[in-house]
């Protein structure tokens, strides 16, 4: 209980980290462009190039409330600095930051319902949809900046007076921070999973069940085979089949040769029991057949590299 008595002081610590975080990717990312154009504010403002103006301009905001909340104390009676800065400051911060959390939940809401595929545009470059820890992350900020107002001390001295109340707190905010940023997730919970599929088998493994058709799509369109045959593929997947431990997976396409383009198939072929939890390099055989004369194309492979890719609809799997 006594830990909780804290919470108001060390909250601005742990919103200045969050906000540092996040502001920093926006503003000094090298890809905020890129970013940008994958949110809903490419919708809601005219052009990229506002887009990533007006992203980058968010990320100053919150690199502003960090330092604020760093430095700003809430009283007039303890330590250095406060001398320097006027007492009607700290509620100006914490109610910036709690206006903060709430104009990015409303955004939030606006993406989810406009642009349900695109980007929350928090913290990375990677395309990461808005979730419900979406809301939660920014229910958080809101949380804190009000929490922030209740504060009677700086966070320093809270920490000076009480050190390991404060480190357990601390470590609070760093787990909920973790689990509500789906930017984090590669380095915790993707190897997390991988780790219990390791010691404890696969769940489909010894059952009469067997990897769905989703998980394999999943796996194919993380691979550098599916980059290199992407501008030939045209379609969602069209049919897919079992074979000799194999899983085949078709998708028409168009391909573009001396006689001008034709359509063709596009034909995967990959392990049926890999999935992307247990295989992150899979083997993939990879043909283009003719649709008028089965006759296999020779197609020369792109020079690709990895990179984020959006999520493809596929209903051709609702079928299958």
């Amino acid at each position: 209980m006594r830990n909780v008595l804290l919470l108001p002081e060390l909250a601005p610590l742990a919103l200045a980290v969050l906000l540092g975080w996040t502001g920093g990717a926006k503003l000094l990312g090298r890809h905020t462009a890129r970013q940008a154009a994958d949110t809903a504010l490419a919708r809601l403002l005219p052009g990229d190039r506002t887009a990533a103006l007006a992203l980058r301009a968010v990320g100053a905001l919150e690199l502003v409330l960090a330092a604020a909340l760093l430095v700003v104390p809430p009283s007039s009676v303890t330590l250095w600095p406060v001398a320097l800065w006027p007492v009607t400051l700290w509620p100006v911060t914490a109610a910036a930051t709690a206006a903060l959390g709430a104009g990015f939940a409303g955004y939030l809401a606006y993406a989810k319902v406009t642009a349900p595929q695109s980007s929350c545009g928090c913290a990375s470059a990677r395309h990461t949809p808005v979730t419900p820890r979406s809301f939660a992350r920014a229910g958080l900020v809101v949380a804190g900046g009000a929490g922030c107002a209740a504060a009677q001390a700086p966070w320093w001295s809270a920490a000076n007076h009480r050190p390991v109340a404060a480190a357990v707190v601390v470590i609070a905010f760093g787990v909920i921070l973790v689990v509500t940023s789906s930017e984090l997730d590669s380095r915790w919970l993707l190897p997390l999973r991988r780790a219990r599929v390791r010691l404890f088998g696969h769940p489909l493994a010894g059952t009469a069940g067997e990897v769905p058709v989703a998980a394999t799509v999943e796996l194919l369109e993380n691979s550098l085979a599916w980059q290199t045959m992407a501008p030939i593929v045209r379609s969602a997947l069209a049919d897919h089949w079992d074979s000799d431990g194999w899983r085949i997976l078709r998708y028409s396409g168009v391909h573009t040769g001396a006689d001008g383009p034709r359509p063709v198939s596009v034909v995967f072929a990959l392990d049926a029991n890999a999935t992307l939890h247990t295989v992150t390099e899979p083997v993939i055989r990879v043909s283009v057949v003719d649709e008028e004369s089965q006759q296999a194309i020779a197609t020369p492979a792109a020079e690709v590299t990895r990179r984020p890719l959006l999520p493809m609809a596929a209903p051709g799997l609702a079928g299958a």
